[in-house]
């Protein structure tokens, strides 16, 4: 690789906050970025030459009045990953929950602690939709147990392990990016939950192979609306259906979706700017 083969967009925020360095972390990954490291009152995004459109960057920032301008410079490449595990810290969800990387040291333990190579995929439990999706399992602890279970959009699979580790019977973990599907079967091996936690990579065709009792999916907003009629399909009567990846904002338009395919609204959860909705079939 040459020593140039990566661009680092800087995005400057006016005014800077730590929420909308997320907002814009979420909202970016949608595009072919490596990785991102928040240095107020930058959030720099790292993308290799070949895949950068600034029109892109552009189009998708222009939604946002704090991002007040980017620019793109070249940059030697590196350990992105390396980079970011090393700031990563441990999680603790209302004190049941604890997600910790290997380097994590002196880490009090909690009823359910999850170890897991981070490896840049989304769901390492820090952003607010992981932590909310989290708090609602915590919730239906009797329907997760010795039942099954899907992980959409499953990332690092911090969420299907944490469903194995309630007593599921068995969980489907699945995601689009082939690293992050690696990254689940790894972490499930690590975390010795691998014989119920089958995983693969693909969207949600997949799920036409069986029905569940729990369908988990922390998604962006226009893939859940996108795909609702096949969580709806592949959802036992009788079961769940959590949500989370969009803003508070985005509520009203998937509840509506989801009730008119005759799910039953249960419940929702805010975070910050963030949300998470539950509901029954």
């Amino acid at each position: 690789m040459n020593s140039f083969d990566y661009l680092e967009v800087s995005v400057r925020l006016n005014p800077f906050t730590e929420e909308m360095a997320e907002i814009l972390t979420a909202e970016l990954s949608e595009l072919p970025f490596d990785s991102f490291i928040i240095e107020e009152p930058f959030l720099k995004c790292y993308i290799q030459t070949t895949e950068y459109r600034p029109s892109d960057v552009k189009v998708l920032l222009s939604g946002y009045p704090a991002a007040a301008g980017f620019t793109a410079v070249p940059v030697q490449g590196r350990n992105w990953n390396q980079d970011w595990e090393n700031r990563f810290q441990p999680i603790v969800v209302d004190g049941k929950v604890t997600i910790k990387a290997k380097f994590n040291e002196n880490v009090p333990r909690t009823r359910f602690n999850i170890w897991i190579d981070p490896q840049m995929a989304f769901g390492t439990g820090s952003h607010n939709t992981t932590y909310m999706m989290m708090q609602r399992m915590l919730g239906i602890e009797s329907l997760i147990k010795d039942h099954s279970v899907v992980d959409m959009g499953c990332g690092t699979a911090i969420l299907a392990i944490l469903a194995a580790k309630m007593g599921a019977r068995k969980v489907f973990a699945v995601d689009i990016d082939a690293v992050a599907a690696h990254s689940a079967w790894g972490n499930a091996r690590w975390n010795r939950v691998g014989s119920r936690v089958e995983t693969a990579c693909g969207d949600a065709s997949l799920l036409q192979m069986g029905t569940y009792d729990v369908l988990l999916a922390n998604i962006h907003r226009n893939i859940i609306l996108e795909d609702l009629p096949t969580y709806y399909r592949s959802l036992r009567r009788g079961g769940h259906l959590l949500l989370s990846g969009f803003y508070e904002s985005d509520a009203p338009a998937i509840t509506a979706a989801a009730e008119a395919l005759g799910l039953s609204f249960v419940g929702s959860t805010t975070r910050d700017t963030w949300c998470c909705l539950e509901f029954a079939k």
